[in-house]
């Protein structure tokens, strides 16, 4: 069995996730990465995007649940996206989603707090 890696870097969006109700009012930027083990099937010798995870529509997917309803933990919305991404392209058979949120409220100066999450389809 044949399997390649897809990656997506540093997608960004801006969203309403959090804990604490300004989060939810004011919302923010959030970075996301998704690392995609997929079996390769016949995508690496036909050539054709319909044999492979089209990362167009990866990127669209991912969008929609970041874009969507409120979570409360960036732990949940990772795992919210790698389900989704497995659910749609049935040949991922691990999706590991990084989660970068680079205004998370601490008592501190940090550049971001990031959340990393493995799936296995």
């Amino acid at each position: 069995m044949t399997t390649y890696t897809i990656t997506l870097q540093n997608c960004a969006f801006f969203a309403r996730h959090g804990v604490h109700d300004e989060e939810e009012f004011l919302g923010q930027r959030f970075f996301v990465d998704a690392e995609l083990d997929v079996v390769a099937g016949e995508a690496l010798e036909s050539d054709s995007i319909n044999d492979t995870v089209n990362y167009g529509i990866a990127f669209t997917v991912i969008e929609q649940i970041v874009t969507g309803k409120r979570r409360y933990l960036i732990e949940s919305l990772a795992l919210d996206i790698a389900k989704g991404l497995c659910e749609t392209f049935p040949q991922i058979l691990r999706a590991k989603i990084t989660v970068r949120k680079p205004n998370a409220p601490v008592p501190g100066v940090l550049d971001f707090v990031q959340v990393s999450v493995e799936h296995f389809a």
